[in-house]
């Protein structure tokens, strides 16, 4: 592959395994492959290996664009900036408007699922980046990555110590995914040269309530799991009680109630078609992080 890569946040969650996902296929060269982060210092490893790394803040439209400079295909990774209304929307519009300045051929970023309709808060910060995108009239990927199974970790040590787990999610159903699993899709979309515009959601294979989810929790740890299903309001209050912070409440019950809704029940086969690779199921992670499940 001639084409120039770019991977914003390469040294979070995501980035990094999307940026090892790149070197393991052996289909693109180190030095064509840029990682971005706020601290270029933290990419030393990459740099070892032939990595072109810069410094790049997503508060600071212009060192984007001397980042970006040069790279024909960028990832934008969504920031997790979540602490002041409207602060992602804005970073993100800087990210997309520095891909347009330098010229890149197309644009990839992660999303979020059925942004169009899901009650989750920050939702219009993924719909508002990808109408930025596709007005740029520049060829793009819009990768609607789904809930990953490194989410449970939020709750289920917790929900196991007690044995209950509260929840409001109802009936609902989603798949989830393994964060591994949606880095090796997205790394075959950025390698891949496509020059199409399209939009993938990237599912787990299978959807759970949190019934089911529990019980196979049990089943990994040893350790029984009772769902007491709450109220949005009684979630609320009890998230209050042990002591969430006040801002972040309404966001993590907009969670269950976005999967009682159903706005994230849903599998597709995107991931497993655009990574080539099999999918790692539910049973098999909590499995294999029971102990760090269990606590």
């Amino acid at each position: 592959m001639s084409e120039t890569l770019l991977v914003t946040g390469a040294t979070g969650k995501l980035g990094s395994l999307v940026l090892d996902e790149l070197l393991a296929s052996g289909k693109v060269a180190p030095s064509s492959i840029i990682a971005t982060s706020r601290d270029a210092s933290k990419l030393a490893a990459s740099a070892a290996k032939g990595v072109q790394t810069r410094s790049a803040s997503f508060d600071d439209a212009a060192s984007l664009q001397a980042a970006f400079g040069g790279a024909d295909r960028i990832l934008i990774i969504s920031t997790d900036a979540l602490d002041e209304p409207g602060k992602r929307l804005r970073q993100h519009l800087a990210a997309v408007a520095a891909a347009k300045q330098v010229g890149a051929k197309h644009i990839l970023y992660t999303s979020m699922p059925n942004p169009e309709t899901s009650v989750i808060p920050f939702a219009p910060d993924h719909l508002g980046t990808e109408n930025a995108i596709k007005a740029t009239g520049i060829p793009y990927t819009i990768l609607r990555n789904g809930w990953y199974m490194e989410n449970l970790f939020m709750a289920l040590p917790h929900a196991l110590s007690e044995g209950k787990w509260y929840s409001a999610s109802g009936q609902g159903k989603l798949a989830h995914i393994a964060r591994a699993d949606i880095a090796k899709a997205i790394a075959a979309a950025l390698a891949s040269g496509s020059t199409d515009s399209r939009t993938y959601t990237l599912t787990g294979e299978t959807t759970h309530t949190t019934d089911e989810i529990a019980a196979l929790v049990s089943v990994a740890t040893g350790k029984p799991l009772d769902v007491v299903h709450v109220t949005d309001e009684q979630l609320a209050s009890g998230l209050q009680a042990a002591g969430v912070p006040g801002l972040l409440i309404p966001l993590v019950v907009s969670f269950d109630t976005n999967t009682r809704e159903g706005h994230i029940d849903l599998v597709t086969g995107d991931a497993k078609a655009l990574s080539g690779a099999p999918l790692t199921t539910l049973g098999d992670f909590l499995t294999a992080n029971k102990a760090a499940l269990a606590g």
